[in-house]
């Protein structure tokens, strides 16, 4: 038996059985008996582990490689009588604001429910105890196991899509700050982030619609419960587009603000340049050497260039202030 199981059960009229054979003899005694499935939950196994899987069921050889190699888009496809459902999961992270990606397929046929787990997000474990305390739900089959999977992996979307915002307000705050640092790089990651989270999400919606519109005969009874998922998907979706374009509106007031910083700064240093200029005109007509000049035979001549200067200075220092550059 792969190591990677994590856990596996027969489930008979929404009911629990534990497998003591192997995986053959559950599958065997899932097909035999009516009312009945089996359920592997698997996590991350390699092209070996999951072989055993493979012929069981006889999968499709390019949904068993997907389902090995990840890295795919939320999708349903249909091969002959099974079902390959890719969902992907997220993992937020408080210290850095960052989003990890996971994924999740999901095997589905009359029979048995096969769930292959990439990466942290979402572990099945709380999934597969709601179910099993859910008996009338159970009975409905392996579309239950995929409502319940879809139901945590977007309402755990929601979760992070509150946290994201929280971190959205943070920025702005630090935008409006003229004491923060720049924001200008932790705004693109949050961003690209969110761009993620979106890649995430939005291909599942018109997985979802094709289940709602009845286009996928094996959720047929179950298709009230997906359109409740669907609800929640489209408003996570719509904060994914809001937050989005905060992010933008937040990025063009931080630009516009250092712009405006960087003016202000460039008056005062040209205010700063005029006043310097004045005594540096004057000095330099005394710096030319001319032999006839009355006031350097003054005694007061020296005092009088030094006020002079002074007074100019002042002068200009006080017109740039009332004008707003200094």
């Amino acid at each position: 038996m792969p190591r990677v199981i994590v856990d596996k059960a027969i489930y008979t009229a929404g009911a629990r059985q534990e497998i003591d054979g192997d995986i053959s003899d559950a599958f065997d005694l899932a097909r035999t008996k009516g009312d009945c499935f089996a359920w592997i939950g698997m996590f991350e196994p390699t092209e070996d582990e999951f072989e055993l899987i493979r012929e069981e069921l006889k999968l499709h050889p390019l949904a068993a490689e997907d389902a090995v190699s990840a890295h795919q888009r939320p999708k349903l496809e249909r091969y002959d009588d099974t079902l390959f459902i890719v969902l992907k999961s997220l993992a937020y992270h408080d210290e850095t604001s960052d989003i990890e990606l996971g994924e999740i397929q999901m095997f589905l046929g009359k029979d048995f429910v096969v769930t292959v787990r990439h990466g942290p997000g979402n572990p099945l474990g709380k999934v597969r105890k709601r179910l099993e305390n859910d008996p009338e739900l159970l009975r409905h089959g392996a579309a239950a196991v995929l409502y319940a999977v879809c139901d945590e992996v977007v309402d755990h979307y929601g979760v992070v899509a509150h946290e994201v915002e929280q971190d959205i307000i943070n920025l702005e705050r630090a935008v409006f700050d003229p004491h923060a640092a720049d924001v200008t790089e932790d705004i693109y990651s949050l961003k690209r982030e969110v761009l993620e989270f979106r890649g995430a999400e939005d291909p599942l919606i018109p997985v979802l619609q094709d289940i709602v519109r009845g286009r996928v005969a094996e959720c047929g009874t179950t298709r009230e419960y997906f359109r409740d998922v669907l609800d929640h998907l489209l408003r996570v979706d719509g904060m994914v587009d809001a937050h989005n374009e905060l992010l933008n509106s937040a990025l063009t007031a931080h630009l516009a603000l250092l712009g405006r910083q960087q003016n202000e700064d460039m008056r005062k240093i040209s205010s700063w340049a005029a006043i310097i200029a004045v005594p540096t005109a004057i000095a330099g007509i005394y710096g030319m050497n001319f032999k006839h000049m009355p006031e350097l035979n003054w005694i007061i001549g020296y005092p009088l260039a030094l006020i002079v200067m002074a007074v100019a200075c002042r002068i200009v220092y006080r017109k740039l202030r009332k004008n707003g550059w200094l």
